[in-house]
């Protein structure tokens, strides 16, 4: 594959499978009793331990692989698998208000934001698969960095996406915000296609020979 390519896959994978705007609405609901000030530091706690929990995976999933003895084919499988239903889950996303004391503000704080703010709803089982696949597939070091700047970017867009979601979703309304969420929800199942038959086809070729 070659460095535009790769780019741009890894670039619109991570963004519909983390799905900034998806979260948005998920992420109102959940902090819709906290003030604009903790509000803001759920936002930033969620989307830095999603970051770090990509990048460890990223780095180390080659590790695993040979550890473990998994092949990259399996994973795609798999993979393609989890991103399947993650995309039926966003078609049929249902979201749910909670109501929170004051004396219990940061201790739902740190609750919510690490689980399931960061995993699984924003890092959740198929960013981490698609990140350590993208990595096994990236030829060169330009192409690693490619993959890394693609996961800055997008926890960035993610991070002020939940900052200010309370402006976004007001502009957007609770129907485009429905719509987005649907929209994501075919595109992740449209890549756990590919994923499926990427990983398959080489060890049906493999069995046939």
């Amino acid at each position: 594959m070659d460095t535009f390519n790769f780019a741009l896959l890894a670039f619109t994978s991570f963004f519909t499978l983390i799905n900034p705007l998806g979260v948005i609405p998920i992420f109102v609901a959940m902090t819709s009793e906290l003030d604009a000030k903790n509000r803001v530091r759920t936002a930033k706690k969620a989307s830095f331990v999603s970051l770090l929990t990509i990048l460890i995976f990223a780095v180390t999933g080659q590790l695993l692989f040979k550890f473990f003895g998994i092949s990259v084919n399996s994973f795609r499988i798999v993979g393609g698998i989890i991103f399947f239903f993650m995309g039926m889950d966003m078609l049929q996303a249902r979201l749910t208000r909670t109501e929170v004391k004051k004396s219990e503000v940061k201790a739902y704080i740190n609750d919510i934001s690490i689980t399931p703010l960061a995993i699984p709803m924003i890092c959740g089982p198929g960013a981490i698969t698609n990140a350590i696949v993208l990595m096994e597939d990236a030829a060169d070091m330009v192409q690693k960095v490619i993959l890394l700047a693609a996961i800055f970017t997008i926890m960035l867009i993610t991070y002020l996406g939940l900052k200010y979601s309370s402006k976004i979703t007001n502009f957007i309304g609770e129907t485009g915000n429905n719509v987005m969420m649907r929209l994501m929800g075919l595109i992740v199942m449209v890549i756990a296609v590919e994923f499926f038959f990427a990983g398959l086809k080489p060890i049906v070729q493999d069995i046939l020979h």
